[in-house]
């Protein structure tokens, strides 16, 4: 399988990119690819349930990236073509980090090259997404980025006494 490079433009997610925010995918550069097709998986391993899937894709043009702010419809054409899946919340398209307050969890974004188009239906679970990918990639590649929601600030004690 060939080594794809993955890359975003920040290690620790900007606010716009989670629920704290704009809630929008981020841009992904992709080189190394030299199949017409894109698929991208991102998930939190770090998740209390399990790893929770925040995003699937495929079908995506090989052009160098995957534009920021994919819309969380089924199938699309702008800015880019792709059919989107069922991520863990049980919606269609991203769906960025919302860890629970305290320690930052790790987001992998995990994208494979992919001869063919794969036939999957739009809003497609994962384990669908990758035992296509398993017939028919041809390359991946990974990276990783953080996300940690603040705790809530403690009251300071003489403000919980009404001092």
């Amino acid at each position: 399988m060939q080594n794809l490079t993955i890359e975003v433009d920040f290690d620790r997610f900007p606010p716009e990119h989670t629920c704290d925010g704009d809630n929008i995918s981020p841009r992904i550069r992709v080189s190394g690819s030299d199949a017409p097709y894109l698929a991208v998986i991102m998930d939190d391993p770090d998740d209390p349930t399990g790893t929770f899937t925040h995003w699937i894709a495929w079908n995506i043009p090989s052009t160098g990236e995957i534009p920021k702010a994919v819309p969380p419809e089924p199938r699309i054409s702008h800015p880019v073509a792709a059919v989107q899946g069922m991520n863990d919340y049980r919606r269609t398209g991203y769906s960025g980090p919302c860890p629970p307050r305290g320690r930052p969890h790790r987001y992998f974004i995990r994208v494979w090259s992919v001869e063919k188009r794969l036939d999957l239906p739009p809003g497609a679970e994962r384990g669908e997404l990758e035992d296509a990918l398993a017939a028919a990639a041809t390359g991946y590649g990974e990276t990783m980025a953080t996300y940690g929601r603040k705790k809530a600030p403690e009251v300071p004690p003489e403000t919980a006494r009404g001092t």
